[in-house]
């Protein structure tokens, strides 16, 4: 580590300390990297989420605490027509937008609103559409631009939405954060002012916590919401202080400087869990951690190619030396947490005499040479990705398949990722849902090609399957639908499915009613802090 590194360490640290001596209900979490935008249309990953949507916004309908199902939020109550198109929601009166110092609301939360976020996305005219370069990633993954026929305002407190077709998903996806609801009245005001970027870099919204300031990697600083509908959180201060080595978020959380940090080291569990001034909280993940091929390039749109690598792969190895036991092999892209999860499926098993027979079924009798991509940050499903790409180097080499170790820059990993340069990779996902459809469409539903299908993986019968699933009510009969869906993945192996993480919260003993989320992310409203 460099003097400088350290001595900005130590300032944090001071600082950081400074702040909880003065106040007794600041809460400090020390997170592994800063956010890629504090605006939730705009990104797609738990880290961003955590520091905007999970604390600045809300939505028309939120998940329960702790838990997938979900409840009122900025709708206090909505019926839905016989057919199932029309959705028409009775917005919640009386609730406060925030200020900062260049703008001050002059109305509550009302339709206009819940329009401007949504119409945002949907209309390509809107005057907010290319305002950041918005590409609405989330929003069209969850395939919103056909599904959505209309978002109506019918008065102040009413909004009517029409579906194009039936969606059984559809009130579950309107509580994930890329819907959260923004305020009409500052965009139009930053609009006016010649600065609408400004919208989705110093977020405006209802929720619990205000934003206060960013500092470029090293801290997010929020206020309690004094005026927040469901009544002001426990904590006064909420603080994000950005330490990217797991070992030193380790070192403040025992010294007190951190009230909670993310993404442990493995290594370090064992101890934590003994720990006198640390509780450790854990939890089944709802992720996958996996190897995408992509599937439209040599020799990876090869399916026997794909098939001997799934082969050749140790994932046992990777669980023991990767994850230290706090994860599980996988052999579906569906984590075993969620319902449709096929359990009856065998996994493709560690056999390197098989995978190389493939090989040379496939014309590769020598193996050929490649890169493995290797995701630059931790998530959630990975607490190593370096790691596990050279394991997996490691396994492949045996079979013949010689491959280079490949990394960028995370905003730029993603991007090239999306353009199609990818060969094979590390990548994860954790769903934001609860439902097996935001898994499986996002992931490998062809209309995804270029945003989150990073296998460009194309399947009608896979598209038919998903299709037919969402439009059904009947829980059992989508979850048959499920299934077959995870045969056919299995078959195809656009991936190798890795491991399901265990995910876990250390913090300090002075930290209560801490609730894990099931999607991984972390939301401080409810929380509570004493001495």
């Amino acid at each position: 580590m460099k003097l400088t590194t350290k001595l900005s360490l130590i300032a944090a640290t001071l600082f950081v300390s400074s702040v909880v001596q003065a106040a007794d209900k600041t809460f400090v979490n020390c997170v592994s990297r800063s956010p890629t935008g504090f605006s939730p249309a705009l990104v797609m990953d738990g880290i961003s989420y955590n520091a905007s949507s999970q604390q600045v916004y809300n939505r028309l309908v939120e998940f329960v605490r702790g838990s997938t199902d979900i409840e009122p939020a900025l709708a206090e109550s909505w019926t839905v027509s016989d057919d199932g198109l029309t959705y028409t929601f009775q917005l919640r009166k009386g609730v406060k937008f925030h200020s900062n110092k260049q703008f001050t609301p002059s109305r509550d939360f009302n339709a206009d609103d819940v329009i401007f976020s949504f119409q945002r996305q949907l209309d390509k005219s809107h005057p907010y559409h290319n305002v950041s370069k918005a590409t609405y990633p989330y929003f069209n993954a969850m395939k919103f631009p056909k599904l959505l026929k209309s978002v109506e305002k019918v008065d102040d407190h009413t909004v009517k939405i029409t579906l194009n077709h039936q969606d059984a998903t559809f009130l579950a996806s309107l509580g994930m954060d890329f819907i959260s609801i923004y305020s009409a009245e500052y965009a139009d005001a930053l609009m006016k002012a010649g600065t609408p970027d400004v919208l989705d870099t110093t977020p405006i919204g209802t929720g619990p916590f205000v934003f206060a300031g960013y500092q470029l990697d090293q801290r997010i600083r929020f206020l309690a919401n004094k005026d927040y509908w469901k009544g002001k959180a426990d904590i006064d201060r909420l603080i994000f202080d950005i330490v990217p080595d797991a070992t030193a978020r380790y070192a403040k959380l025992q010294a007190g400087a951190c009230d909670m940090m993310d993404f442990p080291n493995p290594a370090d569990l064992e101890k934590m869990k003994t720990d006198p001034k640390i509780q450790l909280l854990s939890q089944a993940g709802l992720n996958i951690a996996y190897i995408a091929f992509n599937t439209e390039k040599a020799p990876f749109d090869n399916l026997k190619v794909r098939q001997a690598l799934n082969y050749a792969v140790d994932k046992n190895a990777i669980i023991d030396a990767v994850y230290r036991g706090a994860g599980v092999a996988a052999k579906n892209p569906l984590p075993p947490t969620i319902w449709g999860y096929n359990n009856a499926i065998e996994g493709y098993e560690y056999n390197p005499e098989k995978a190389k027979a493939l090989l040379k079924e496939a014309g590769f009798e020598n193996g050929f040479e490649t890169e493995i991509w290797v995701q630059p940050v931790v998530r959630a499903s990975n607490p190593n990705p370096r790691r596990m790409a050279e394991l997996i180097q490691s396994d492949w080499e045996k079979v013949g398949v010689k491959s280079k170790l490949v990394s960028y820059e995370w905003g730029d990993y993603i991007k090239r990722t999306k353009a199609g340069e990818l060969t094979a990779g590390t990548y994860g996902w954790s769903g934001d849902n609860g439902d097996p459809d935001n898994f499986l469409s996002p992931l490998f539903g062809s209309e995804n090609v270029g945003n989150s299908n990073y296998a460009r993986f194309k399947n009608a019968e896979l598209d038919g399957l998903l299709s037919k699933a969402v439009a059904l009510s009947d829980k059992t009969e989508r979850s048959k639908l499920y299934e077959q869906a995870q045969v056919l993945l299995k078959e195809q192996a656009p991936w190798i499915n890795v491991a399901h993480s265990i995910s876990f919260a250390p913090m300090s003993k002075r930290v209560q009613d801490y609730k894990q989320s099931p999607f991984g992310y972390s939301y401080f409203y409810g929380t509570k802090v004493v001495d």
